[in-house]
């Protein structure tokens, strides 16, 4: 197991290092707007998880606040010294930046310490790609490492063009050099390909449902907060569940039975995390889709993690970076066995609208349950029709699609009274009945 350093810079006059102003997420009984606020500590907590996760053992910390970034080393060349030291007496295999390094930085920098060097975006990318089971998220995963990669690329031709190469010297190096950069554009293009069929096949897929007008749900939340859990609880399914950041990568869809819904389907998705690096967003667009059709979104959050509200606004902002801000959220806070009875007062203070449950303990589901009825309510338009009894397919796809609150049979046709998704309109059009003053 390899030992690492971890490295966590904060940069006071960073163009991006104070956030922007951000609503409180929904089921909040705050109306005002608030900055994200994330400790230090906060953030060191979870490089190590990460860290952990990837299979590395914390070896030691080095914190430090400075102005602004070196371009040559991001760090400054003092703290590096520091580093530098510390890691002379060869008892770590790596250091972890906790920031994303440039490619000439990440470079300088294993030069400057003889030592491997990785940043964030690396890191995460190296857990996606040891969990990475089906062989759609090998590809998205193969796909945002290539990317990632391929700027950072050096070889031969680098070392000799730096010691000032000469005939016999820096061509050849850099030839090679360039093939292997053909090579990685190759294998992009390549994989692009085949995501993109991937997708096209998931759009079909997904085309058939929206013909059938089943409801959809995505599961969404911060890596770790129970959404596979709650999969398996709502399904009864064996989706792979670990105490471990992202592990599942892999979306994944099943049917569930909501007392009073005849059909409704539920998607699992990746975990999302503070600054995702966007290497993968671009490489799981076709599966972060599935957010994207959805008419409901469950925001799965763990009640019991101190930092909570940073993991929620952490989600809302990766959901408009992905175009999905506009759909339906509920909240769920998940866990709430490990909440004393005082704190989850406090939450049902504090987020009125939002549903509390354990899906390991199977408590709350009720309440879930009423709020997905809500949504597909919402989501329904209320009409009444009138159908011959002769036509036995509009009647047949009525019961079929539509829920049916209300029956009342003539002498020649049967007005029902029902629910249905507003794509169907078309369909049923014709059969709108307008009740006369006699009936």
């Amino acid at each position: 197991m390899e030992k690492a350093l971890l490295i966590l810079v904060k940069i006071k006059n960073h163009p991006y290092g104070n956030m922007p102003p951000v609503k409180e997420p929904p089921g909040s009984s705050k109306a005002r707007t608030r900055t994200i606020e994330i400790t230090p500590e906060e953030e060191l907590e979870e490089l190590k998880n990460l860290t952990i996760s990837a299979g590395a053992r914390v070896g030691g910390v080095i914190q430090h606040n400075q102005n602004w970034i070196n371009p040559k080393y991001y760090i400054s060349t003092g703290k590096l010294d520091e580093i530098k030291s510390a890691v002379s007496d060869g008892s770590f295999d790596l250091v972890i930046f906790d920031n994303d390094l440039s490619p000439a930085q990440q470079r300088n920098i294993e030069d400057k310490l003889n030592l491997k060097i990785i940043d964030r975006t690396a890191l995460i990318l190296d857990i996606f790609a040891q969990r990475a089971q089906s062989s759609e998220g090998k590809l998205q995963v193969e796909l945002a490492q290539l990317n990632y990669l391929l700027p950072r690329l050096r070889g031969k031709g680098v070392e000799l063009s730096r010691l000032g190469g000469g005939i016999g010297t820096r061509g050849p190096g850099e030839q090679k050099l360039e093939i292997d950069r053909r090579k990685i554009r190759k294998r992009i293009s390549q994989l692009e390909n085949k995501i993109e069929q991937i997708s096209v096949h998931r759009e079909v897929r997904r085309k058939r449902r929206q013909a059938r007008n089943i409801f959809q749900i995505s599961l969404i939340g911060y890596t770790n907060s129970g959404k596979s859990t709650l999969l398996n609880t709502l399904t009864r399914s064996n989706v792979l569940v670990k105490n471990m950041l992202f592990s599942t990568l892999d979306s994944t869809t099943r049917k569930i039975k909501v007392p009073e819904i005849d059909e409704i389907l539920i998607s699992d998705t990746v975990g999302f995390i503070e600054k995702l690096p966007h290497q993968l967003v671009a490489a799981f667009k076709s599966t972060l889709e599935e957010v994207l059709k959805s008419d409901l979104m469950l925001l799965i959050v763990d009640s019991s993690d101190v930092n909570y509200e940073h993991h929620i606004r952490s989600v809302m902002s990766v959901l408009k970076d992905i175009g999905a801000s506009d759909k339906p959220v509920v909240i769920v806070f998940n866990k709430i066995d490990i909440l004393i009875n005082r704190a989850l007062e406090n939450f049902r203070l504090k987020y009125r609208n939002a549903v509390f449950i354990s899906a390991l303990e199977k408590t709350g589901l009720t309440e879930l349950y009423t709020e997905i009825n809500k949504a597909v309510d919402r989501n329904r338009l209320e009409v009444a029709v009138k159908i011959p009894y002769t036509d036995t397919a509009m009647m047949s796809y009525i019961y079929n699609n539509c829920k049916i609150t209300e029956k009342k049979y003539l002498e020649d046709s049967a007005v029902l009274t029902i629910k249905a998704d507003p794509s169907i309109y078309s369909r049923i059009s014709r059969y709108i009945f307008k009740k006369r003053n006699n009936e």
